[in-house]
């Protein structure tokens, strides 16, 4: 008995300690959504979850070489509008420029992979949120 309350115990820390993440994660996001000047494209926060991806460009997001810069290449955060209705389904939408990659101070580009980083894991909540309520709605 001792066993499965231990286990209840572990996956009731687990699941706190990812809510605590997110709402740390979510308070981090907004103030680099502003820092960044995303908010002059994007008028709301919350807007920014409408799109179906957020993507950057002149930097790897990759793991395993995380920040490293393309050469000739322009920093960008570009967002991915998807509307099923439209003869173009996805369209990309830049929402921050910040030239020349190699021009870019390192501390300006470490936000910039910062807040896409942020923005995914949040996105990835609200799709397991998504996914739960479907499930939910099957039973």
């Amino acid at each position: 008995m001792s066993s499965a309350l231990d286990r209840l115990k572990n996956l009731t820390n687990k699941i706190s300690s990812y809510e605590m993440a997110r709402k740390e994660n979510l308070k981090i996001l907004e103030e680099l959504y502003n820092s960044l000047g995303i908010d002059k494209k994007v008028e709301t926060f919350s807007d920014l979850f409408e799109f179906k991806a957020i993507n950057l460009s002149g930097a790897s997001l990759a793991k395993e070489n995380l920040g490293e810069i393309k050469e000739g290449k322009y920093l960008q955060v570009l967002a991915i509008l998807y509307d099923k209705s439209a003869v173009v389904k996805s369209k990309n939408i830049s929402l921050a420029y910040f030239g020349r990659v190699e021009n870019v101070k390192e501390e300006l580009k470490n936000s910039v992979i910062e807040f896409i980083i942020r923005y995914r894991f949040e996105k990835s909540f609200m799709t397991l949120e998504h996914y739960n309520e479907i499930l939910e709605d099957l039973s």
